[in-house]
């Protein structure tokens, strides 16, 4: 395990709470752009996973630069302050318990929870999420594989690649998928490829960019660059 000691130069005056609801979004999708990617975060790239405008996102990056929350210069990159990253930990620590919440006791399925904990996530209290957190036992995970930080503001993230970015022949195990696409988990799901799955991969037919997965005795499933670029892996043992 990468072991990324993201609170140990920060410190948070307050709660994410008394933040605003379109800071608190915009601090978590700085976090989660750079999260599995070492692209450059920029304001067209929040714009585009937001769904917002250009110009909208621009204004909102210099007040949250201005308010110490985000580092950014003019046409340059987007980053998060240390005070920033706190918070930001804050609200993926909330959204990705409750996630877990919904699918351990409420029985909701993986593919349901994403939109369902955007909502709930601006409404609970700290000691609400506290308390999720001990009935769930403190997961370190959530139901798609993505680390949940720790109260501290400690987050292991594990030992994954992109398949697209990996050469068949290969055996793997799933570590995490994107829950960006709800019709892609539910694929995914109808084809045994959940947390933890062993799968065989073979080269897909010539000139398809696909692969060939096989999992257990089930028959082969060929999958695009759109599934395999939202499955991490590692190498199996």
């Amino acid at each position: 395990m990468r072991r990324l000691r993201a609170g140990a130069t920060r410190i948070v005056y307050m709660s994410v709470s008394e933040l605003s609801a379109s800071t608190q979004n915009y601090l978590k999708v700085v976090w989660g752009l750079g999260e599995w990617s070492q692209d450059p975060i920029t304001a067209r790239r929040i714009a585009a996973r937001m769904g917002l405008r250009l110009s909208t996102v621009s204004e909102a990056v210099s007040k949250l630069s201005a308010q110490g929350l985000l580092d950014h210069t003019p046409y340059g990159d987007v980053q998060l302050t240390d005070r920033g990253r706190g918070f930001a930990l804050q609200m993926v620590r909330r959204h990705r318990l409750i996630e877990s919440f919904l699918v351990e006791t409420l029985g909701y399925t993986w593919d349901q929870v994403h939109d369902e904990a955007e909502s709930l996530e601006h409404a609970v209290s700290d000691f609400m999420i506290e308390r999720v957190d001990d009935l769930l036992g403190h997961p370190r995970r959530d139901p798609h594989g993505d680390p949940i930080p720790t109260a501290a503001g400690d987050i292991e993230m594990p030992r994954a690649q992109r398949l697209s970015d990996l050469t068949p022949p290969l055996r793997v195990v799933i570590e995490r998928i994107s829950d960006e696409d709800p019709a892609l988990l539910q694929h995914f799901s109808d084809n045994g490829m959940v947390i933890g799955t062993l799968l065989r991969i073979e080269p897909g037919a010539p000139f398809t960019d696909s692969v060939m997965v096989h999992v257990g005795d089930a028959e082969a499933v060929a999958l695009g660059a759109t599934a395999t670029d939202a499955l991490y892996v590692s190498e199996a043992k």
